[in-house]
């Protein structure tokens, strides 16, 4: 029995916008851990990292489940970076929160200095559990080049 074309299109489609409902389904599958994951955001909205950290936090626990003592990191470098100014604790404490949770999970936090200094901020502007990159996309194709896997979070 043949399966008509629109059948087949249409379990395709369901596969595909399942597996990209799970940013780390298709690293999860792999028989051998990759060098690292970089988890990258880059948005325009100021109050992204409050949904994009705690999917990096949970996507790292379950990527260490399955390759225990990965190397992951989480690449901010966009407008939402400046929640984590030092100025901006008492604005945007969960983000604060969510970054000490994740360097207590071993996974580091870096925003763009180039990016901060176009607005008038320094590296010093933010706290020290916050790391800061001369520049994050740089810093992205430096892990790349090391062989991390990039995993955008929305």
């Amino acid at each position: 029995m043949r399966c008509p074309l629109p059948l087949l299109l249409a379990l395709v489609a369901v596969t595909v916008a399942h597996a990209g409902s799970d940013p780390v389904a298709h690293l999860l599958a792999r028989e051998t851990a990759p060098p690292g994951v970089v988890f990258e955001i880059v948005t325009g909205d100021a109050n992204a990292l409050d949904t994009a950290l705690p999917q990096a936090q949970e996507a790292a626990r379950r990527l260490r489940a399955r390759f225990p003592g990965l190397d992951v990191v989480v690449v901010s470098h966009g407008r939402e970076q400046f929640a984590l100014l030092r100025s901006a604790a008492d604005t945007a404490p969960r983000a604060h929160a969510r970054v000490r949770a994740l360097l207590a999970d071993d996974v580091a936090v870096q925003v763009c200095g180039t990016h901060a200094g176009w607005f008038g901020q320094a590296p010093e502007d933010y706290p020290d559990y916050v790391g800061v990159a001369v520049s994050g996309p740089a810093q992205i194709n430096d892990y790349r080049a090391l062989g991390y896997v990039v995993v955008e979070l929305p």
